[in-house]
């Protein structure tokens, strides 16, 4: 029998390696609303020395910063640490980070608190994703990293209820306790990651081989062990692949200047450049700032702003979670080019009506409701799409010796976008009125052809089929070929499989293994 992690095995396991890694990102979605909502407030606002509109917006936008290097941080030491022990350091960090920030008496403290925080949220970020990709069946993969986002706006949704419920609270406690409540999730994350095994992958390349068969045994479940056929199968079709790419031979100067294996820079930049989408989407804009917008460039009073963004955070919630039905039936491809131009949509929609209000016409209150419209729209099409799939792909496209790696680059680049927009907002509010709205309009219409043109798919394919496509096409153009936009998996990859199963039998094993690929591989 394999061995059983907390208890489980097969797709109870799974479930609690998603577990663990939806607490991250819980905690990430509630790190997003907490600070916006308490920017609001007058007692926070006095004890950190009354700052400007653009201190506010550094105040705020630091954390990105922290996050940043923290997602680079894990480029050395993902691989070494591996991903459970990198969720306890990160979580560790980030309790240090809340403790310095809920205790804050100056501005100074709030941004170093806010830098620790960060960097803790981007050693987490980078990691749990990319555990989840590697733990998971093909089928379920994408809806897993569905469940991650719909309880990082989960995360969102508690944050600004529960600062909405102690905006009732006298004094300080207002703000200090929804800042110190940042602990609560490290410590869950802390008391799972102990008792969850790492990543099977990462454990080959490691060369730690027995181990690796026994959590590949233990995660196929119903009775599996490391000599069924079926684990033997996968595990000789992960280390195929791994030999091939031999990651820990070729040196980063080799990889940028082409001569690592093929396509391991283009895969990194794509994974990169998803997750830069995901923020120039203007998400940020509506989540760290949505109760400041709706005061500043809407004119609500605090309470109603603060009940709009409540409100606004459900409807975030529950399209978050619809996503969950669509990502697999229609592959990322499509997903995302429909939502990308649904958000363009709604920040038009936000544009025309903060213009007429701007510029007094018409009835005030008829236009601020086309503008709520229009923020509650956005979030229902981005949750549909544009949320998920860029931290999904990153996970999916790159090549299996470079994951952890090239995780952590679209991890820092989705990091130092979110520091830009966080920085630019409460003065592009200020100094551009609707006009700053138009921006993510364009933006997000920009990102249709982008991932018609150059986005392959990797809905039903196994992480090696991946490996493969990039293999065997080096073109970067990819709306042409079949192979990369057909959401079944192509015929040729379960040759392949079958080609290595069929050696595996050649090499002594008891039972065919060619029967094994009814079942499901991670």
């Amino acid at each position: 029998m394999a061995r059983k992690y907390l208890g489980g095995s097969g797709d109870k396991l799974t479930l609690w390696i998603s577990l663990a890694a939806s607490t991250v990102l819980i905690f990430y979605g509630y790190d997003q609303g907490v600070f916006g909502n308490i920017l609001v407030s007058e007692d926070f606002i006095r004890t950190v020395g009354n700052p400007s509109v653009a201190d506010q917006g550094t105040m705020t936008s630091v954390y990105n910063l922290g996050c940043f290097g923290g997602a680079l941080s894990t480029l050395y030491t993902g691989d070494k640490l591996g991903r459970p022990k990198s969720l306890i350091v990160g979580s560790l960090v980030i309790a240090l980070g809340a403790i310095i920030q809920a205790t804050v008496y100056g501005p100074a403290q709030m941004y170093v608190g806010r830098v620790v925080a960060g960097i803790g949220t981007g050693i987490n970020t980078s990691t749990a994703g990319v555990w989840q990709s590697e733990t998971a069946k093909v089928s379920s993969r994408g809806k897993l990293i569905i469940i991650q986002m719909a309880n990082c706006i989960l995360g969102f949704s508690i944050s600004n209820w529960l600062t909405l419920g102690f905006s009732f609270a006298p004094g300080s406690v207002s703000w200090r306790f929804p800042l110190a409540f940042q602990i609560f999730f490290s410590a869950l994350v802390c008391f799972m990651c102990p008792f969850l095994p790492d990543s099977p992958r990462l454990l080959i390349r490691k060369e730690r081989h027995e181990e690796a068969l026994e959590i590949l045994a233990a995660l196929e479940g119903n009775g599996a062990t490391v000599d069924s056929p079926s684990v033997r199968t996968q595990y000789a079709i992960i280390k195929d692949v791994m030999d091939k790419e031999r990651g820990d031979e070729y040196t980063w100067w080799q990889l940028i200047t082409g001569r690592g294996p093929s396509g391991v820079v283009r895969r990194m930049i794509l994974g990169a450049w998803m997750q830069c989408m995901n923020q120039i989407s203007g998400i940020n804009v509506t989540s760290y700032y949505m109760t400041y917008v709706f005061i500043n460039a809407l004119g609500f009073s605090e309470f109603m702003a603060r009940i709009l963004a409540a409100a606004g955070s459900i409807d975030y919630l529950i399209f978050s979670f619809l996503a969950y039905f669509v990502i697999e039936r229609y592959g990322r491809r499509r997903v995302m080019m429909t939502s990308a131009a649904a958000c363009a949509a709604c920040w038009t929609i936000i544009s025309v009506a903060a213009s007429q209000i701007e510029m007094e016409k018409g009835n005030r209150f008829q236009w601020g409701c086309a503008a709520i419209f229009g923020f509650f729209a956005f979030f229902a099409a981005f949750g549909m799409g544009v949320l998920a799939v860029p931290w999904l792909y990153p996970t999916e496209v790159n090549a299996l010796a470079f994951r952890a790696k090239g995780a952590s680059l679209a991890m820092a680049s989705n990091w130092i976008m979110n520091y830009m927009v966080a920085q630019i907002t409460p003065p592009g509010i200020a100094n551009l009125g609707y006009r700053f709205w138009i921006i993510w309009a364009v933006i997000c219409a920009a990102f249709v052809p982008i991932t018609f043109l150059f986005y392959p798919e990797t809905a039903n394919r196994s992480l090696e089929d991946i490996d493969r496509f990039f293999a065997d096409h080096p073109s970067i153009f990819v709306f042409r070929n079949k192979t990369a936009t057909q959401l079944q998996r192509p015929e040729k990859y379960f040759e392949a499989d079958n080609a290595i199963a069929a050696q595996q039998y050649d090499k002594g094993d008891e039972k065919h293994p060619s029967s094994t690929f009814e079942k499901e591989f991670i």
